[in-house]
């Protein structure tokens, strides 16, 4: 008893730390965007969603987010089962490598992506000497650059989270599978996928959270021609100094990313199930 009245006193300090440096200053913040003249009301939400801007922004943010996710899914799943499957000192190489990227700046990742895509750029020129195109592509400031970025930027997340699951399954499961006669599609579908959803979902919620949050990589790739929430509430904040909107998308972008993950996680409880 003593012991948990100790541990307690331990978290004490942090708990105090995290209540008025981060929970406070965001309820402090989502209560503003309910407070009319009269009292309580929605009408800032209303009056975001009735602007087709807003609602073009709002969707082509989750858009990119869910594509980004989705992208990330499939590249990484399989790229995450082999390094779970080579031997240990192998598997160490190809996790420094897979992390790699988060080892450097935004900024450096996004300044590189557009040398690659860029009107002169390394595809361009390549493109072009091979004859395939007359003219340079529009790879730049566009969705398909913000895409790209982002899933550059979090895929080692993806992978990460299903390395971690996927190493746990034992070998001996597949080969008893394959000695009574299940082919690799049923071992896949019955074994390795079921396990692996945990690793599955921590890495969906990573990936979404982070790009539909994401600044930088858009504001970059994206240019001024393809506005994200987290772009908009820096011109607003920054730029317009209408407080009050920025206020309101970055509430609506915390209750979408609560629901997102909400969805996944019960998504996932009935895959499990």
């Amino acid at each position: 008893m003593r012991n948990n009245k100790l541990v307690y006193l331990l978290l004490l300090p942090g708990l105090l730390v995290l209540i008025l440096f981060l929970v406070a200053p965001l309820f402090s913040t989502i209560f503003q965007t309910f407070k009319g003249e009269t009292g309580l009301t929605f009408a800032k939400y209303s009056d975001f969603f009735t602007e087709s801007y807003h609602r073009k922004v709002y969707f082509r943010t989750l858009k990119l987010a869910l594509m980004t996710t989705v992208i990330a899914v499939i590249l990484g799943f399989p790229t995450a089962y082999y390094i779970s499957r080579v031997s240990k000192r192998i598997r160490g190489l190809y996790i420094i490598l897979a992390v790699f990227p988060l080892l450097t700046s935004p900024v450096v990742r996004s300044f590189s992506w557009m040398v690659i895509l860029g009107r002169n750029g390394l595809i361009n020129t390549l493109l072009l000497k091979l004859n395939l195109i007359q003219e340079p592509l529009r790879l730049l400031y566009n969705e398909l650059a913000i895409v790209i970025g982002l899933v550059y930027l979090f895929l080692p997340l993806m992978i990460m989270s299903l390395v971690g699951v996927m190493e746990n399954i034992e070998e001996d499961l597949v080969e008893a599978a394959e000695s009574l006669g299940a082919t690799r599609k049923e071992i896949f579908l019955k074994i390795i996928f079921p396990l692996s959803i945990p690793g599955l979902i921590v890495g969906s919620v990573l990936v979404f959270t982070g790009s539909i949050t994401a600044y930088t990589t858009p504001q970059l790739l994206g240019g001024s021609d393809t506005t994200v929430l987290a772009t908009l509430i820096y011109q607003n904040a920054m730029s317009l100094f209408d407080w009050d909107t920025a206020s309101v998308v970055a509430t609506i972008m915390i209750v979408t990313t609560v629901v997102i993950t909400a969805l996944i996680n019960k998504l996932s409880s009935k895959l499990n199930a």
